[in-house]
């Protein structure tokens, strides 16, 4: 087992985050071909049931089961949140290696673009381009990750600058290696910590934010199951049937949790600096 990934299962948080991603990872995958019932098909006589069997989370307000409506969100929030995380590394590398590596006048004009983007909040950006081309998980996926992109790419730069002047980069070079090469085989691996935590907070604002979008109506279509459109649907309700509101809510809190506490815990498991520390201070002081 790789030394990172045992760091990793040994942090209880570590452990948490993983499982947790893992378990909704594959609630997502079993939605694709099953759920225990239909989760747009509409049974009115049985509506607003209580949690029991078969329904064991209960029905909503036209008798739809809401164990299959949570089951079959999970895939929106996944795919939403790997493909802002996708968008958000792309951006992020593209931009922080321009900023980093290239000439000066290049390195200041991705400075001051970066200052100029970083000044609008994602969700603004989200809501501007859902004005614009109507509300979409694509909306979504693009704000988030353009914005958190960006917000990578600030981070990620100044320790690019840092590791580029390190005597193996040096050494590198001497050896004739290309700037891209350098870039993939010392530069990306010596900021992954920095990276990670960043990556993990833009796909759980991703969540987050397909969920909001969702509930405003700008995010998935109200054919397509999502816990922001499910919480919309039920909190009308609240006063009435709390107890349904409970289950959307909680699926998006935990998913949130879990990808916060896995990126912290994944920086720990893969940075030099705070394993040593870490093995400095659970060691035994020795009493002469």
């Amino acid at each position: 087992m790789p030394r990172w990934l045992r760091s990793l299962w040994q942090s209880s948080t570590g452990r948490f985050g993983l499982i947790t991603v893992i378990v909704i990872a594959a609630v997502a995958a079993v939605a694709g071909f099953w759920t225990p019932f239909d989760p747009l098909n509409t049974d009115i006589p049985n509506r607003w049931g209580a949690p029991g069997w078969p329904h064991l989370l209960g029905t909503d307000g036209t008798g739809r089961d809401i164990l299959s409506l949570i089951m079959a969100g999970a895939r929106t929030t996944v795919f939403v949140s790997v493909g802002a995380g996708i968008v958000a590394t792309i951006v992020g590398i593209a931009l922080a290696a321009l900023g980093a590596l290239t000439a000066r006048w290049m390195r200041e004009s991705v400075a001051v673009l970066v200052d100029i983007l970083i000044a609008f909040p994602v969700l603004i950006i989200a809501m501007m381009i859902s004005s614009v081309w109507g509300g979409s998980l694509w909306v979504v996926i693009w704000a988030v990750g353009i914005g958190f992109g960006v917000n990578i790419a600030r981070v990620t730069r100044p320790e690019l600058r840092r590791v580029q002047q390190s005597d193996f980069v040096l050494a590198g070079k001497a050896a004739g290696l290309t700037t891209s090469q350098n870039l993939l085989r010392h530069l990306l691996p010596n900021v992954a910590p920095v990276f990670i935590v960043q990556l993990s907070w833009s796909m759980a604002v991703a969540v987050l934010a397909e969920a909001g979008f969702s509930y405003l109506g700008f995010g998935a279509s109200i054919v397509e199951p999502s816990w922001g459109i499910l919480l919309a649907d039920l909190q009308r309700y609240i006063s009435i049937h709390p107890l349904s509101v409970i289950w959307p809510g909680a699926a998006i809190t935990i998913t949130v949790l879990a990808l916060n506490l896995l990126g912290d815990a994944l920086r720990e498991a893969t940075d030099p600096t705070l394993q040593q520390r870490s093995a400095e201070l659970h060691t035994p002081a020795v009493v002469a």
